[in-house]
Protein backbone atom coordinates (compact mmCIF):
# COMPACT_ATOMS: atom_id res chain seq x y z
CA UNK A 1 0.00 0.00 0.00
CA UNK A 2 1.74 3.55 -0.91
CA UNK A 3 1.58 6.49 1.23
CA UNK A 4 -0.96 8.37 -1.25
CA UNK A 5 -3.47 5.09 -0.66
CA UNK A 6 -2.98 5.46 3.39
CA UNK A 7 -3.50 8.89 2.92
CA UNK A 8 -7.17 8.50 0.90
CA UNK A 9 -8.37 5.44 3.12
CA UNK A 10 -7.63 6.99 6.42
CA UNK A 11 -9.43 10.44 5.10
CA UNK A 12 -12.08 8.52 3.26
CA UNK A 13 -12.72 6.70 6.37
CA UNK A 14 -12.55 9.17 9.57
CA UNK A 15 -14.47 11.76 7.49
CA UNK A 16 -17.05 8.92 7.20
CA UNK A 17 -17.04 8.02 10.63
CA UNK A 18 -17.58 11.33 12.00
CA UNK A 19 -20.75 11.48 9.52
CA UNK A 20 -21.79 7.69 11.33
CA UNK A 21 -21.56 9.45 14.45
CA UNK A 22 -23.65 12.14 13.28
CA UNK A 23 -26.47 9.98 12.45
CA UNK A 24 -26.21 7.71 15.23
CA UNK A 25 -26.27 10.33 18.14
CA UNK A 26 -30.08 10.96 17.45
CA UNK A 27 -30.88 7.27 17.69
CA UNK A 28 -28.61 6.74 20.58
CA UNK A 29 -30.55 10.02 22.13
CA UNK A 30 -34.23 9.40 21.11
CA UNK A 31 -35.39 8.48 25.18
CA UNK A 32 -34.28 12.06 25.67
CA UNK A 33 -35.10 13.38 22.30
CA UNK A 34 -38.85 12.36 22.85
CA UNK A 35 -39.09 14.27 25.64
CA UNK A 36 -37.67 17.48 24.34
CA UNK A 37 -39.27 17.53 20.91
CA UNK A 38 -42.43 15.59 21.26
CA UNK A 39 -44.03 16.56 24.65
CA UNK A 40 -46.99 17.13 23.09
CA UNK A 41 -48.06 13.48 23.03
CA UNK A 42 -47.98 10.90 25.60
CA UNK A 43 -44.80 9.44 26.48
CA UNK A 44 -45.13 6.58 25.07
CA UNK A 45 -46.24 7.99 21.92
CA UNK A 46 -43.52 10.98 21.89
CA UNK A 47 -40.90 7.85 21.76
CA UNK A 48 -42.44 6.38 18.80
CA UNK A 49 -42.36 9.63 17.53
CA UNK A 50 -38.86 9.66 17.20
CA UNK A 51 -38.15 6.77 16.20
CA UNK A 52 -40.19 6.97 13.39
CA UNK A 53 -38.19 10.57 13.05
CA UNK A 54 -34.71 8.72 13.07
CA UNK A 55 -36.19 5.81 10.83
CA UNK A 56 -36.94 8.71 8.24
CA UNK A 57 -33.57 9.33 8.20
CA UNK A 58 -32.58 5.79 6.71
CA UNK A 59 -35.93 6.06 4.39
CA UNK A 60 -34.34 8.82 2.54
CA UNK A 61 -30.78 7.66 2.35
CA UNK A 62 -31.56 5.76 -0.90
CA UNK A 63 -32.36 9.00 -2.55
CA UNK A 64 -29.44 10.45 -1.14
CA UNK A 65 -27.09 8.25 -3.06
CA UNK A 66 -28.78 8.52 -6.15
CA UNK A 67 -28.40 12.56 -6.06
CA UNK A 68 -25.19 12.15 -5.13
CA UNK A 69 -23.92 9.60 -6.92
CA UNK A 70 -24.83 11.26 -9.82
CA UNK A 71 -23.50 14.79 -8.92
CA UNK A 72 -20.25 12.93 -7.38
CA UNK A 73 -20.48 11.78 -11.83
CA UNK A 74 -20.45 15.50 -12.66
CA UNK A 75 -18.17 17.58 -10.35
CA UNK A 76 -16.04 14.35 -8.78
CA UNK A 77 -16.11 12.45 -6.04
CA UNK A 78 -13.77 14.25 -3.69
CA UNK A 79 -15.97 17.75 -3.79
CA UNK A 80 -19.29 15.67 -3.12
CA UNK A 81 -18.28 13.85 -0.67
CA UNK A 82 -17.16 17.00 0.47
CA UNK A 83 -20.60 18.77 0.41
CA UNK A 84 -22.51 15.78 2.16
CA UNK A 85 -19.74 16.16 5.20
CA UNK A 86 -20.83 19.80 5.19
CA UNK A 87 -24.46 19.04 5.19
CA UNK A 88 -24.66 16.39 8.21
CA UNK A 89 -22.42 18.57 10.37
CA UNK A 90 -24.12 21.61 10.31
CA UNK A 91 -27.15 19.42 10.64
CA UNK A 92 -26.43 17.75 13.41
CA UNK A 93 -24.93 20.78 14.72
CA UNK A 94 -27.69 22.69 14.60
CA UNK A 95 -29.83 19.46 16.36
CA UNK A 96 -27.80 21.24 19.45
CA UNK A 97 -29.12 24.34 19.18
CA UNK A 98 -32.88 23.76 18.38
CA UNK A 99 -35.05 25.42 20.93
CA UNK A 100 -37.65 22.34 21.98
CA UNK A 101 -41.06 21.78 21.85
CA UNK A 102 -41.85 23.99 25.23
CA UNK A 103 -40.14 26.71 23.69
CA UNK A 104 -41.21 26.86 19.95
CA UNK A 105 -43.76 24.50 20.16
CA UNK A 106 -45.06 22.80 16.93
CA UNK A 107 -42.18 24.25 15.14
CA UNK A 108 -39.23 22.16 16.95
CA UNK A 109 -40.70 18.56 16.05
CA UNK A 110 -41.13 19.86 12.27
CA UNK A 111 -37.66 21.56 12.32
CA UNK A 112 -36.09 18.51 13.77
CA UNK A 113 -37.45 15.96 11.06
CA UNK A 114 -36.41 18.37 8.57
CA UNK A 115 -32.51 18.24 9.38
CA UNK A 116 -33.01 14.50 9.93
CA UNK A 117 -33.90 14.03 6.06
CA UNK A 118 -30.88 16.51 5.86
CA UNK A 119 -28.60 13.94 7.72
CA UNK A 120 -30.21 10.57 5.30
CA UNK A 121 -29.90 12.26 2.53
CA UNK A 122 -26.36 13.67 2.96
CA UNK A 123 -25.37 10.10 4.68
CA UNK A 124 -26.71 8.34 1.55
CA UNK A 125 -23.93 10.57 -0.31
CA UNK A 126 -21.29 10.01 1.93
CA UNK A 127 -21.06 6.03 2.01
CA UNK A 128 -21.56 5.62 -1.34
CA UNK A 129 -19.09 8.08 -2.50
CA UNK A 130 -16.71 7.27 0.01
CA UNK A 131 -16.62 3.57 -0.81
CA UNK A 132 -16.09 4.47 -4.65
CA UNK A 133 -13.66 6.78 -4.09
CA UNK A 134 -11.38 4.60 -2.10
CA UNK A 135 -12.02 1.46 -4.58
CA UNK A 136 -11.18 3.92 -7.96
CA UNK A 137 -7.70 3.95 -5.92
CA UNK A 138 -7.58 0.16 -4.98
CA UNK A 139 -5.69 -2.31 -7.43
CA UNK A 140 -7.92 -4.77 -8.62
CA UNK A 141 -6.57 -7.30 -6.61
CA UNK A 142 -6.98 -5.81 -3.01
CA UNK A 143 -10.64 -3.72 -3.60
CA UNK A 144 -11.75 -6.08 -0.32
CA UNK A 145 -9.31 -4.80 2.32
CA UNK A 146 -9.20 -1.64 0.90
CA UNK A 147 -13.25 -0.91 0.70
CA UNK A 148 -13.35 -3.06 4.07
CA UNK A 149 -12.02 0.25 5.87
CA UNK A 150 -14.86 1.89 5.11
CA UNK A 151 -17.02 -0.20 6.31
CA UNK A 152 -15.42 -0.14 9.82
CA UNK A 153 -17.32 3.20 10.03
CA UNK A 154 -20.45 2.73 10.78
CA UNK A 155 -19.52 0.64 13.84
CA UNK A 156 -16.62 3.06 14.95
CA UNK A 157 -19.50 5.84 14.21
CA UNK A 158 -21.57 3.71 16.70
CA UNK A 159 -18.94 3.88 19.24
CA UNK A 160 -17.92 7.11 19.23
CA UNK A 161 -21.52 8.39 19.66
CA UNK A 162 -21.86 6.12 22.54
CA UNK A 163 -18.45 6.69 24.49
CA UNK A 164 -19.01 10.72 24.01
CA UNK A 165 -22.34 10.15 25.69
CA UNK A 166 -21.24 8.57 28.04
CA UNK A 167 -18.59 10.43 28.96
CA UNK A 168 -20.94 13.46 29.16
CA UNK A 169 -23.67 11.27 31.17
CA UNK A 170 -20.34 10.50 34.04
CA UNK A 171 -19.56 14.21 34.23
CA UNK A 172 -22.77 15.66 35.00
CA UNK A 173 -25.65 14.23 37.52
CA UNK A 174 -28.99 12.93 35.60
CA UNK A 175 -31.00 15.95 35.66
CA UNK A 176 -28.22 18.15 33.43
CA UNK A 177 -27.70 15.72 30.84
CA UNK A 178 -31.64 15.53 30.71
CA UNK A 179 -31.95 19.32 30.41
CA UNK A 180 -28.84 20.83 28.42
CA UNK A 181 -26.19 18.30 28.61
CA UNK A 182 -27.27 16.12 26.15
CA UNK A 183 -26.98 18.79 23.42
CA UNK A 184 -22.94 18.45 24.28
CA UNK A 185 -22.52 15.59 21.49
CA UNK A 186 -24.32 17.60 19.05
CA UNK A 187 -22.36 20.61 19.03
CA UNK A 188 -18.82 18.75 19.20
CA UNK A 189 -20.13 17.64 15.51
CA UNK A 190 -18.55 20.90 14.25
CA UNK A 191 -15.24 20.56 15.22
CA UNK A 192 -15.42 16.99 13.71
CA UNK A 193 -16.69 18.31 10.88
CA UNK A 194 -13.68 21.12 10.72
CA UNK A 195 -11.25 18.30 10.73
CA UNK A 196 -12.95 16.13 7.87
CA UNK A 197 -13.10 18.98 6.18
CA UNK A 198 -9.70 20.22 6.63
CA UNK A 199 -8.37 16.42 5.88
CA UNK A 200 -10.70 15.98 2.88
CA UNK A 201 -9.30 19.27 1.28
CA UNK A 202 -6.05 18.05 0.83
CA UNK A 203 -7.02 15.08 -1.37
CA UNK A 204 -6.75 14.43 -4.82
CA UNK A 205 -9.48 13.81 -7.26
CA UNK A 206 -10.06 9.80 -7.86
CA UNK A 207 -7.76 9.07 -10.83
CA UNK A 208 -10.39 6.76 -12.56
CA UNK A 209 -12.77 9.70 -12.79
CA UNK A 210 -10.20 11.88 -14.44
CA UNK A 211 -9.47 9.36 -16.96
CA UNK A 212 -13.09 9.25 -17.63
CA UNK A 213 -13.65 12.51 -17.89
CA UNK A 214 -10.75 13.19 -20.32
CA UNK A 215 -11.90 10.09 -22.62
CA UNK A 216 -15.56 11.10 -22.39
CA UNK A 217 -16.64 7.98 -20.89
CA UNK A 218 -18.68 9.49 -17.91
CA UNK A 219 -22.36 7.96 -17.91
CA UNK A 220 -24.71 10.64 -19.80
CA UNK A 221 -27.97 9.43 -18.06
CA UNK A 222 -27.04 6.83 -15.12
CA UNK A 223 -30.78 7.08 -13.77
CA UNK A 224 -31.78 5.45 -17.05
CA UNK A 225 -28.91 3.29 -17.55
CA UNK A 226 -29.15 1.59 -13.72
CA UNK A 227 -33.11 1.59 -13.94
CA UNK A 228 -34.23 1.44 -17.38
CA UNK A 229 -31.93 -0.96 -19.16
CA UNK A 230 -33.27 -4.85 -17.74
CA UNK A 231 -29.70 -6.07 -17.84
CA UNK A 232 -28.89 -3.38 -15.30
CA UNK A 233 -31.70 -3.37 -13.35
CA UNK A 234 -31.79 -7.10 -12.48
CA UNK A 235 -28.31 -6.07 -11.31
CA UNK A 236 -29.33 -3.63 -8.61
CA UNK A 237 -32.18 -5.85 -7.53
CA UNK A 238 -30.03 -8.78 -6.72
CA UNK A 239 -28.22 -6.55 -5.10
CA UNK A 240 -30.77 -4.67 -3.21
CA UNK A 241 -32.71 -8.26 -2.22
CA UNK A 242 -29.88 -10.91 -1.95
CA UNK A 243 -26.97 -9.09 -0.48
CA UNK A 244 -28.16 -5.37 1.21
CA UNK A 245 -31.34 -7.22 2.57
CA UNK A 246 -29.96 -9.63 4.77
CA UNK A 247 -26.86 -7.32 5.30
CA UNK A 248 -28.95 -5.14 6.86
CA UNK A 249 -30.76 -7.92 8.96
CA UNK A 250 -27.22 -8.90 10.35
CA UNK A 251 -26.09 -5.59 10.88
CA UNK A 252 -29.11 -4.30 12.94
CA UNK A 253 -29.30 -7.20 14.66
CA UNK A 254 -26.22 -7.23 15.78
CA UNK A 255 -25.32 -3.74 16.99
CA UNK A 256 -28.79 -1.85 17.73
CA UNK A 257 -30.66 -4.64 18.95
CA UNK A 258 -28.59 -6.05 21.02
CA UNK A 259 -28.17 -2.66 22.79
CA UNK A 260 -32.18 -2.64 22.98
CA UNK A 261 -32.74 -5.80 24.21
CA UNK A 262 -30.11 -5.97 26.85
CA UNK A 263 -31.71 -2.48 28.14
CA UNK A 264 -35.33 -3.15 27.97
CA UNK A 265 -36.11 -6.50 28.17
CA UNK A 266 -33.01 -7.81 30.12
CA UNK A 267 -33.17 -4.22 32.26
CA UNK A 268 -29.81 -4.01 32.25
CA UNK A 269 -28.38 -0.20 33.11
CA UNK A 270 -28.05 2.14 29.98
CA UNK A 271 -24.37 2.99 30.87
CA UNK A 272 -23.56 -0.50 31.55
CA UNK A 273 -25.34 -1.76 28.58
CA UNK A 274 -23.42 1.15 26.28
CA UNK A 275 -19.97 0.11 27.59
CA UNK A 276 -20.97 -3.66 27.15
CA UNK A 277 -21.55 -3.24 23.58
CA UNK A 278 -18.43 -0.59 23.49
CA UNK A 279 -16.35 -3.36 24.16
CA UNK A 280 -17.80 -5.77 21.39
CA UNK A 281 -17.58 -3.01 19.14
CA UNK A 282 -14.14 -2.54 19.28
CA UNK A 283 -13.19 -6.10 19.78
CA UNK A 284 -14.82 -6.55 16.54
CA UNK A 285 -13.93 -4.10 14.17
CA UNK A 286 -10.14 -5.58 13.16
CA UNK A 287 -12.40 -8.17 11.92
CA UNK A 288 -14.06 -5.90 9.06
CA UNK A 289 -10.24 -5.82 7.23
CA UNK A 290 -9.70 -9.08 8.19
CA UNK A 291 -12.98 -10.62 6.10
CA UNK A 292 -11.99 -8.18 3.21
CA UNK A 293 -9.01 -8.89 3.00
CA UNK A 294 -10.20 -12.98 3.05
CA UNK A 295 -12.97 -11.92 0.22
CA UNK A 296 -9.97 -10.70 -2.33
CA UNK A 297 -8.62 -14.51 -1.84
CA UNK A 298 -11.43 -16.86 -2.03
CA UNK A 299 -14.28 -14.28 -3.01
CA UNK A 300 -16.91 -12.50 -1.65
CA UNK A 301 -20.05 -14.62 -1.66
CA UNK A 302 -18.54 -17.67 0.04
CA UNK A 303 -17.71 -14.78 3.11
CA UNK A 304 -21.18 -13.12 3.39
CA UNK A 305 -23.15 -16.64 3.08
CA UNK A 306 -21.45 -17.99 6.02
CA UNK A 307 -22.02 -14.67 8.29
CA UNK A 308 -26.18 -14.75 6.90
CA UNK A 309 -26.38 -18.56 7.21
CA UNK A 310 -24.12 -18.60 10.66
CA UNK A 311 -27.06 -15.46 12.24
CA UNK A 312 -29.54 -17.16 11.43
CA UNK A 313 -28.54 -20.61 13.02
CA UNK A 314 -27.65 -19.08 15.74
CA UNK A 315 -29.33 -16.08 16.96
CA UNK A 316 -32.02 -17.54 18.95
CA UNK A 317 -29.26 -19.40 21.06
CA UNK A 318 -27.28 -16.51 21.40
CA UNK A 319 -29.65 -14.04 22.66
CA UNK A 320 -30.60 -16.97 25.32
CA UNK A 321 -27.61 -16.86 26.30
CA UNK A 322 -27.13 -13.36 26.56
CA UNK A 323 -30.44 -13.67 29.08
CA UNK A 324 -28.64 -16.46 31.13
CA UNK A 325 -25.16 -14.73 31.51
CA UNK A 326 -26.90 -10.69 31.89
CA UNK A 327 -30.17 -11.37 33.88
CA UNK A 328 -30.10 -15.10 35.31
CA UNK A 329 -32.55 -13.70 38.01
CA UNK A 330 -35.16 -13.08 34.93
CA UNK A 331 -34.20 -16.43 32.98
CA UNK A 332 -34.88 -18.39 36.15
CA UNK A 333 -37.89 -16.53 36.86
CA UNK A 334 -38.91 -17.20 32.92
CA UNK A 335 -38.60 -21.14 33.48
CA UNK A 336 -40.10 -21.49 37.12
CA UNK A 337 -43.08 -18.90 36.36
CA UNK A 338 -43.40 -17.99 32.69
CA UNK A 339 -46.32 -15.44 32.05
CA UNK A 340 -48.98 -16.02 29.86
CA UNK A 341 -52.06 -13.50 28.71
CA UNK A 342 -55.05 -16.08 28.64
CA UNK A 343 -57.60 -13.95 26.58
CA UNK A 344 -60.07 -14.27 23.99
CA UNK A 345 -58.35 -13.38 20.78
CA UNK A 346 -60.86 -10.99 18.90
CA UNK A 347 -60.99 -9.12 21.98
CA UNK A 348 -57.12 -8.09 21.67
CA UNK A 349 -56.27 -5.18 19.21
CA UNK A 350 -52.93 -4.27 16.96
CA UNK A 351 -51.09 -2.31 19.88
CA UNK A 352 -48.81 -0.05 17.81
CA UNK A 353 -49.99 3.01 18.17
CA UNK A 354 -47.97 5.77 17.41
CA UNK A 355 -50.60 8.69 16.90
CA UNK A 356 -52.37 8.20 19.79
CA UNK A 357 -56.36 7.55 17.87
CA UNK A 358 -56.70 3.99 19.11
CA UNK A 359 -58.50 3.02 22.13
CA UNK A 360 -57.19 0.24 24.27
CA UNK A 361 -60.40 -0.55 26.38
CA UNK A 362 -60.64 -4.32 26.24
CA UNK A 363 -59.41 -6.14 28.70
CA UNK A 364 -56.89 -8.31 26.52
CA UNK A 365 -55.32 -4.85 25.58
CA UNK A 366 -55.55 -3.69 29.20
CA UNK A 367 -53.05 -7.10 30.17
CA UNK A 368 -50.85 -7.26 27.08
CA UNK A 369 -50.15 -3.18 26.91
CA UNK A 370 -49.00 -3.76 30.90
CA UNK A 371 -47.07 -6.82 30.01
CA UNK A 372 -45.22 -4.73 27.45
CA UNK A 373 -44.70 -1.21 29.28
CA UNK A 374 -42.94 -3.72 31.51
CA UNK A 375 -40.82 -5.52 29.16
CA UNK A 376 -41.67 -8.91 30.17
CA UNK A 377 -41.87 -11.52 27.50
CA UNK A 378 -45.30 -13.73 27.46
CA UNK A 379 -47.16 -16.48 25.58
CA UNK A 380 -50.79 -16.63 24.79
CA UNK A 381 -53.45 -18.81 25.55
CA UNK A 382 -56.92 -18.62 23.66
CA UNK A 383 -59.67 -18.41 26.43
CA UNK A 384 -63.82 -19.09 25.88
CA UNK A 385 -65.41 -16.38 24.28
CA UNK A 386 -66.56 -13.38 25.84
CA UNK A 387 -64.13 -13.98 29.37
CA UNK A 388 -62.68 -11.68 30.81
CA UNK A 389 -58.85 -12.01 30.19
CA UNK A 390 -56.12 -12.80 32.68
CA UNK A 391 -52.55 -12.90 33.37
CA UNK A 392 -50.88 -16.51 34.42
CA UNK A 393 -47.48 -15.75 36.15
CA UNK A 394 -46.48 -19.37 36.48
CA UNK A 395 -49.90 -20.42 39.67
CA UNK A 396 -50.88 -16.98 39.86
CA UNK A 397 -53.73 -15.67 38.17
CA UNK A 398 -54.53 -11.99 38.08
CA UNK A 399 -57.56 -10.81 36.34
CA UNK A 400 -57.84 -8.00 34.25
CA UNK A 401 -60.84 -5.58 33.21
CA UNK A 402 -62.47 -3.66 30.60
CA UNK A 403 -61.51 0.11 30.57
CA UNK A 404 -65.41 0.84 30.26
CA UNK A 405 -66.27 -0.39 33.15
CA UNK A 406 -63.44 2.08 35.58
CA UNK A 407 -64.52 5.18 35.71
CA UNK A 408 -62.82 6.22 38.64
CA UNK A 409 -59.53 4.60 37.78
CA UNK A 410 -59.37 2.23 40.73
CA UNK A 411 -59.38 -1.22 38.60
CA UNK A 412 -56.35 0.23 37.04
CA UNK A 413 -54.61 0.84 40.02
CA UNK A 414 -55.28 -2.44 41.33
CA UNK A 415 -54.24 -4.01 38.34
CA UNK A 416 -50.99 -2.84 37.90
CA UNK A 417 -50.43 -3.13 41.60
CA UNK A 418 -51.46 -7.00 41.74
CA UNK A 419 -49.28 -7.49 38.32
CA UNK A 420 -46.68 -5.80 39.70
CA UNK A 421 -46.91 -7.94 42.99
CA UNK A 422 -47.61 -11.09 41.24
CA UNK A 423 -44.25 -10.51 39.04
CA UNK A 424 -42.07 -9.81 41.89
CA UNK A 425 -43.43 -13.04 43.82
CA UNK A 426 -42.78 -15.11 41.03
CA UNK A 427 -39.04 -13.42 40.89
CA UNK A 428 -38.92 -11.27 38.13
CA UNK A 429 -36.35 -8.45 38.84
CA UNK A 430 -37.19 -5.14 37.85
CA UNK A 431 -33.48 -4.79 36.39
CA UNK A 432 -30.30 -6.70 36.59
CA UNK A 433 -28.39 -6.91 39.41
CA UNK A 434 -24.65 -5.47 38.52
CA UNK A 435 -23.41 -8.07 40.95
CA UNK A 436 -24.96 -11.32 38.83
CA UNK A 437 -23.65 -9.99 34.79
CA UNK A 438 -20.98 -11.88 33.71
CA UNK A 439 -19.57 -9.21 32.43
CA UNK A 440 -16.31 -11.87 30.49
CA UNK A 441 -19.33 -13.75 28.86
CA UNK A 442 -21.66 -11.48 27.99
CA UNK A 443 -19.08 -9.36 26.18
CA UNK A 444 -18.16 -12.89 24.07
CA UNK A 445 -21.43 -13.42 22.75
CA UNK A 446 -22.13 -10.07 21.68
CA UNK A 447 -18.36 -10.09 19.97
CA UNK A 448 -20.16 -13.13 18.23
CA UNK A 449 -22.90 -11.25 16.94
CA UNK A 450 -20.57 -8.34 15.61
CA UNK A 451 -18.48 -10.82 14.29
CA UNK A 452 -21.26 -12.26 12.06
CA UNK A 453 -21.65 -8.13 11.09
CA UNK A 454 -17.74 -8.12 10.09
CA UNK A 455 -18.29 -11.24 8.26
CA UNK A 456 -21.51 -9.47 6.41
CA UNK A 457 -20.75 -6.05 6.54
CA UNK A 458 -16.86 -6.22 5.36
CA UNK A 459 -16.83 -7.47 1.81
CA UNK A 460 -19.88 -6.45 0.60
CA UNK A 461 -18.50 -2.32 -1.02
CA UNK A 462 -15.92 -4.30 -3.01
CA UNK A 463 -19.16 -6.60 -3.86
CA UNK A 464 -20.74 -3.56 -4.83
CA UNK A 465 -18.70 -1.11 -6.04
Amino acid sequence: MTREERRVIFASSLGTVFEWYDFYLYGSLAAIISVQFFSGVNPTAGFIFALLAFAAGFAVRPFGAIFFGRLGDLVGRKYTFLITIVIMGVATFIVGLLPNYTTIGFAAPAILIGLRLLQGLALGGEYGGAAIYVAEHAPHAKRGSYTAWIQTTATLGLFLSLLVILTCRLSMDKESFESWGWRIPFLLSIVLLGISVWIRLKLNESPLFQKMKEEGTLSKAPLKESFGEWRNLKIVLIALIGLTAGQAVVWYTGQFYALFFLTQVLKVDGQMANILIGVALLLGVPFFVVFGALSDRIGRKPIIMAGCLLAALTYFPLFSALTHFANPALEEAQRVSPVVAVSDARECSFQFNPVGTAAFTTSCDVAKSALARRGIPYSNRRAEAGATAYVAVGDIHVASFDVTDDEDGSARAAFDVALSDALAQAGYPASADPEAINTPMVILVLFVLVLYVTMVYGPIAAMLV
